[in-house]
């Protein structure tokens, strides 16, 4: 699929985050949860998946059929990121056929020394049409990852960042502000935990939105619940 088509199938849209990591309960190392999680998704009416870790995209491609969103977290000692930090990531979800790549695009510290846009440079020279999505957490962010090169940002770090931590809810001046000032679509991520919130984004100037421990995390579900009695 050509990347106009690509955007235009997300258009106005709702895509939804399937990830478990080790430690939760729905994770397994030989995957198989997240794929019908996606396929659930999917029934609802997703029209692409965001997922995280090659066997998942893999299962979720051959279940779905649904354009995936892909990303690999991994910790690595001097990176402040961890979304798809290095070329290694990048190489094992473009194997697996991941339709857009995310990475963190924070202008944070990174391990190899590179700047983001020489990141993202290495990246467009390797694979010219791969589709990047930035995940960015403020204006600055966006405007700059536009200029590097990326297809598309999304408001996925914006409160995970040590200088947007006080940002606590889905912040829907953030999308308009974005949007006001770069050309590329902007996709709504991050605490979108209500569906009005989805509305909300579309009408701020999100091209799609984003949904993931709202629908698809239980244990965030239910702590949500159960702290109003704690």
């Amino acid at each position: 699929m050509k990347k106009e088509q690509l955007f235009e199938k997300l258009k106005g849209k709702v895509i939804v985050s399937c990830q478990a990591l080790e430690g939760e309960a729905l994770y397994r190392p030989e995957g198989g949860i997240m794929s019908l999680m996606a396929q659930a998704a999917k029934n609802a009416g997703a029209v692409a998946i965001r997922a995280q870790g090659v066997q998942d995209i893999k299962q979720i491609k051959e279940q779905t059929g649904l354009p995936v969103i892909g990303i690999i977290k991994k910790n690595y000692e001097g990176y402040d990121t961890y979304i798809t930090a290095t070329m290694k990531e990048i190489d094992e979800l473009v194997a697996v056929g991941s339709e857009i790549i995310a990475l963190d695009c924070t202008l944070r510290q990174r391990g190899d020394g590179l700047t983001v846009a020489e990141y993202i440079k290495e990246i467009k020279t390797k694979y010219p049409e791969i589709v990047l999505m930035a995940d960015i957490s403020n204006l600055e962010e966006a405007i700059y990852a536009e200029k590097a090169g990326v297809d598309c940002v999304g408001t996925t770090m914006n409160g995970y960042t040590a200088y947007t931590a006080d940002s606590k809810k889905f912040d829907p001046e953030l999308v308009k502000a974005i949007s006001e000032n770069v050309k590329i679509p902007v996709i709504a991520e991050g605490k979108i935990h209500e569906p009005h919130q989805v509305k909300l984004a579309l009408d701020s100037g999100a091209h799609c939105v984003v949904v993931g421990g709202a629908i698809t995390r239980p244990e965030e579900i239910a702590k949500r619940f159960i702290s109003v009695i704690d």
